[in-house]
């Protein structure tokens, strides 16, 4: 099993669209642990760390985000990591 991290900063009209609540129930549902925070410069920022696929699914949706959002850039850092290495045992939003 390949484990994977991915660090994202998603950029556009992001905050204020539940872009943050809809990331974690992609991520809960694909089984994706993390977070996911606004930043003060109107980003978005998250960690991603699982299977590749799903992580891979969740990175793609970052792409388009919720109904409401207008995602103009996402930026994306990978990272491979030993199977049981991984830092996160849950999803959750950062305040």
């Amino acid at each position: 099993m390949s484990i994977v991290r991915a660090s994202v900063v998603v950029k556009g009209r992001v905050q204020g669209v539940y872009f943050r609540s809809e990331t974690r129930e992609q991520a809960l549902a694909l089984g994706v642990k993390g977070w996911v925070r606004n930043r003060p410069d109107r980003a978005v920022e998250a960690v991603f760390e699982g299977e590749r696929e799903s992580v891979e699914k969740l990175v793609e949706w970052c792409h388009q985000g919720p109904p409401l959002a207008e995602v103009t850039e996402v930026q994306v850092d990978w990272e491979e990591l030993p199977a049981d290495s991984g830092e996160f045992s849950d999803f959750r939003i950062k305040f």
